[in-house]
């Protein structure tokens, strides 16, 4: 059985992509969760994860005693060993493209990532509107997303950005929680892709998990003091 470590669902984004992943496309996991208390060397988090990975980071994959981190080696080990699951799109030049723009958010998107923190469980449209009027940086970032998905959505007809599921339909889920928590201002194309998303039952089961933690981290909280 295959083991998956992740952070809260309500914050950890990088833990989504997989985990999204592998429950959309029917791969059967075990999940640990491991909270985030602290990321200083003496938190309970690294102790937990020291002894798995040596970037002491979640996402993990575990298989037997394979180890394997980062979002874009889960997904691509993924693929490998499920090719039946064709999780990323099946023509050539689609799997090539799927891939760049992977890669792209994995190194990218600095704007929209510092400034709109995910935090599935928040509603923070006026926090939303401000960092809009003020922050070129995520005007930019929004603005790229919308060339891509527009572009991908027309290219393949929808729903979905290769047409059916793929790796980067996961890889995405996360901007389409930050779109809906801060409220940003996308057009009707892209607010019908977010919808699409947050419909998959892969997607919708990671935000019940998320609203179901209660579990309030100030410092991953930079909009509010409480709950």
């Amino acid at each position: 059985m295959l083991k998956l470590y992740v952070g809260n669902k309500n914050y950890s984004s990088w833990s989504m992509r997989p985990w999204v992943l592998m429950t959309q496309a029917g791969i059967a996991f075990e999940e640990v969760m491991v909270r985030f208390d602290a990321f200083t060397p003496e938190s309970q988090f690294k102790h937990t994860l020291g002894p798995i990975s040596p970037a002491g980071k979640v996402p993990v994959l575990q298989s037997g005693a394979l180890a394997v981190w980062d979002t874009l080696a889960i997904a691509e080990t993924l693929a490998e060993m499920f090719p039946d699951k064709h999780l990323w799109p099946r023509e050539a030049a689609a799997r090539a493209h799927a891939r760049s723009i992977c890669a792209e958010m994995h190194s990218g998107f600095m704007g929209l990532r510092a400034n709109c923190p995910m935090n599935i469980e928040a509603h923070l449209p006026e926090q939303g509107a401000l960092i809009w009027r003020d922050t070129p940086a995520v005007r930019a970032d929004v603005a790229r997303l919308e060339y891509m998905w527009c572009e991908l959505l027309q290219a393949h007809a929808g729903p979905l950005l290769f047409g059916e599921f793929s790796i980067a339909d996961a890889y995405f889920a996360p901007v389409c929680m930050r779109i809906k928590t801060y409220a940003l201002p996308v057009p009707d194309a892209i607010k019908a892709y977010v919808e699409c998303v947050c419909a998959l039952p892969g997607v919708k089961a990671w935000v019940d998990g998320a609203l179901a933690e209660h579990d309030f981290l100030d410092f991953e909280e930079p909009y509010r003091l409480h709950r």
